[in-house]
């Protein structure tokens, strides 16, 4: 997948060589020849990328080619951010105590030392370059020319997804499965169903008709949703269930407390548990959890899906639901929908070019719909034909495999959408994302472009998101009341799809990972405890590392953990640290230049961020939600002059009054838990880019600023759960003239609730 990358990734670095802020930079370098000829080399070879994926699947010699031309692009890329980051630098206000050691960063001896580093840099990076292009012509590459505005080519969604009320096919399973739950009444032990079947086929769809059937709602007075997903941790299972049934969070508790707790919650009620996704089959550990679950009255069930079926053997007290495919009829009904979006207006030879594709989906409603929706709009017979036709469905595929059916749809995504797609392989299976974070993450990395600079990237990345919403990328869609999606989760296959594509690029590790390849960028670290563990040495090697994502630790990690990423990670854009129990951040943090996203939410046991954090002058996101000892922000906060997103829970009683007129690129404010915050101060007039203003949970927060009416980019404010704070206190609301949505305590106010996004 070297393109999906590499590939847009070009087109960025191409745009920043031919910007005017570069242009100004190379000037007081004086390399704008250096320049000039790795633009000129680099729009060459752009030319002939997709073609050249489209050999590299049978030469092996191409996608080494490739290979090596994707890390000569990054480094350009890399040189290039190195000088935006030296303007960044010189646009921070200088506080006077530090005048005389910035003079010295900025002295002539200095500067002709950076300038050497880099003149030599762009030369060595050059020849590299210049040997790669002469050895495409032993390919014969043919150029191909993609349309620049990419804008135009992603499709305004009004229906962005089929909803349980539109599934096909299902009706029989069902009502078995809801006639099943009900008679366990009749026994006096906890009953155990498994609904197994192949992935994709719709196990979860099914469970989820029968969860909210009012039968069922009626039935049982606790009910509980878990989706356990491939690391089966017997204490991390426990705090999902007992965060299913309470709301609560129990992370701080130990194994004892904890199972104690559920214990108490399950206590002589009738509850209905549904472990989602279950893969471990060891008995031992499914025995250790059946016996905490023990204590509800009779009646209770559990209810386990899996593709396994030793898994469904070891878990069952009855014979696994064994879940079949849909019928031709269904899975044709189903594909209809989806290409044509629920109109009638069905063409009769599609129709029948239809009922060939179907047959090929072996019945699974995920491959349905997603062939589906890659002909939705798509009229021509000859597109129609060549899904039908093409060689994918030639290849073997294993019991619990539809990778290449789904690869297909991959596969006509567009370049721009590729990368963020196959990204998505860096969540953690199974978790809700929001919406957000999806985007902030895409343009932290740099695939979202406008390509005029007439859109906020943000809106560009909505977009995007919607695009890949429409292909069925996304699943568990939770809106709000104006029918902004707030968070999603990514369906397994499609993630299993993503990892396949991903190649080298991202790469999901343990801590006894052998071997990691030199060309991986991205790593999500998937290991629930490293006490008395050093840092992996196998992962020292990714000096070229752009994303490095470790959430959920059992015990907790130290500062020295974080100084080896420091360390050896220079190149970092993305850096994810939560749920880790962190007490202190060393200082050098702020030796990360490049980094673009910080996630250090849920250690609940941080007390400071060091100061040294206000020198990531690229910071777009700073995420400290639920670091309840936090005591306040650092005192150079106004310095992270590219902040566009904070989302803060501390201890403070108002927002920082130094360093406001700084932070003038804030987009989003989301304020939560923020137990001592009184007030807001008067100064929001300096956040003049403000587009959303979101304060959960702030019990003392008693009134808006009047300043509030400065936040003419405001569209969005939502206030829940905040006691003493009327909306309507403050005067100056009637400023607001961009403001299209306004929530108080969950419900949108008269007035707006029309007005919706």
């Amino acid at each position: 997948m070297a393109e999906t990358f590499l590939f847009n990734i070009t087109e960025r670095v191409l745009s920043k060589l031919g910007s005017l802020a570069l242009d100004e930079v190379s000037l007081a370098w004086d390399i704008k020849t250096e320049l000039k000829r790795l633009e000129n080399t680099l729009s060459t070879l752009r030319a002939v990328i997709l073609d050249a994926d489209e050999q590299q699947a049978k030469n092996h010699e191409v996608r080494d080619w490739l290979e090596k031309l994707k890390d000569v692009v990054y480094d350009v890329d890399g040189l290039l951010d190195d000088f935006s980051t030296q303007l960044l630098l010189r646009n921070v206000k200088i506080r006077p105590s530090l005048l005389k050691q910035v003079i010295n960063f900025f002295s002539l001896s200095n500067n002709l030392a950076f300038r050497f580093k880099i003149v030599h840099k762009a030369k060595e990076i050059r020849k590299r370059l210049d040997d790669i292009a002469a050895d495409r012509r032993n390919f014969h590459f043919s150029e191909q020319v993609v349309a620049p505005n990419v804008e135009t080519k992603v499709r305004e969604q009004t229906h962005s997804f089929v909803r349980a009320s539109d599934i096909i096919g299902r009706d029989s399973d069902k009502e078995f499965i809801v006639e099943l739950l009900l008679s366990s009444n009749d026994h006096e032990n906890i009953s155990i169903i498994p609904i197994v079947g192949l992935g994709g086929l719709g196990k979860t769809t099914l469970v989820k008709l029968v969860y909210s059937d009012n039968r069922i709602v009626r039935n049982f007075e606790l009910r509980m949703w878990v989706c356990v997903s491939e690391d089966f941790s017997l204490k991390m299972v426990i705090e999902k269930i007992l965060k299913s049934a309470t709301g609560e969070s129990y992370g701080h508790l130990d194994m004892d407390q904890i199972q104690i707790r559920l214990r108490d919650v399950l206590n002589a009620k009738r509850y209905l548990l549904v472990l989602d996704d279950v893969w471990n089959d060891d008995r031992n550990k499914w025995i250790e959890l059946r016996d905490l679950l023990m204590n509800g009255t009779s009646g209770s069930t559990i209810v386990v899906t899996t593709r396994n079926k030793a898994v469904a053997t070891i878990t069952g007290t009855i014979s696994p639901y064994n879940l079949m495919g849909l019928s031709d009829d269904d899975c044709l009904s189903l594909f209809l929908r989806c290409a044509f979006r629920g109109e009638d207006n069905w063409l009769p030879n599609l129709v029948e070019i239809g009922k060939e594709i179907v047959k090929k989906c072996g019945g699974v409603p995920l491959a349905v719909k997603t062939l589906g929706s890659l002909l939705y709009m798509k009229t021509e017979e000859s597109e129609w034909l060549h899904i039908r036709d093409n060689d994918i469905w030639k290849i073997e595929q294993k019991e619990s495999d539809i990778l290449p059916i789904l690869r297909l749809s991959y596969d006509q995504m567009p370049p721009y959408l590729r990368q963020c797609f196959v990204y998505c392989s860096m969540f953690p299976k199974g978790n809700e994302i929001p919406r957000e974070v999806f985007i902030n993450l895409w343009i932290a990395q740099g695939f979202i472009h406008s390509p005029n600079g007439n859109r906020q990237l943000e809106d560009v990345g909505n977009l995007y998101f919607n695009e890949l919403l429409s292909r069925f990328c996304f699943q568990d869609v939770a809106e709000a009341f104006d029918g902004e999606i707030l968070a999603c989760k990514i369906h397994n296959l499609v993630h299993d799809l993503a990892q396949s594509v991903a190649g080298e690029e991202c790469s999901n590790v343990k801590f006894d990972t052998k071997f990691i390849s030199d060309r991986v960028r991205h790593i999500l670290f998937d290991e629930e405890d490293l006490s008395g563990r050093e840092f992996p040495e196998s992962l020292r090697k990714g000096k070229k590392m752009r994303t490095f994502s470790y959430s959920v630790s059992v015990k907790p990690i130290g500062k020295s953990f974080v100084e080896t990423i420091t360390s050896s990670f220079r190149h970092l854009r993305v850096l994810v640290l939560n749920y880790l129990e962190l007490e202190e951040l060393p200082r050098s943090i702020g030796k990360l230049r490049q980094l673009r996203y910080l996630n250090l939410s849920h250690n609940c046991n941080i007390k400071a961020l060091p100061n040294s954090i206000c020198k990531l002058v690229n910071l777009q996101t700073l995420n400290v939600i639920n670091c309840e000892k936090l005591q306040t922000l650092p005192r150079d906060i106004g310095k992270l002059i590219s902040l566009k997103t904070l989302y803060l829970t501390s201890q403070q009683m108002s927002l920082p009054k130094k360093g406001r007129q700084s932070l003038n690129s804030l987009q989003y404010l989301l304020l939560y838990k923020c137990a001592s915050l009184k007030l807001l101060s008067e100064g929001f007039q300096h956040f003049t880019s403000l587009r959303v203003l979101r304060i959960y949970e702030c019990p003392r927060l008693a009134s808006l600023p009047s300043s509030i009416r400065h936040l003419t980019a405001l569209e969005k404010l939502w206030i829940w759960d905040c006691e003493e704070l009327n909306l309507w206190k403050g005067e100056g609301m009637e400023g607001l003239r961009s403001l299209r949505s306004v929530a108080s305590n969950g419900a949108p106010e008269v007035g707006y609730s029309a007005r919706r996004t």
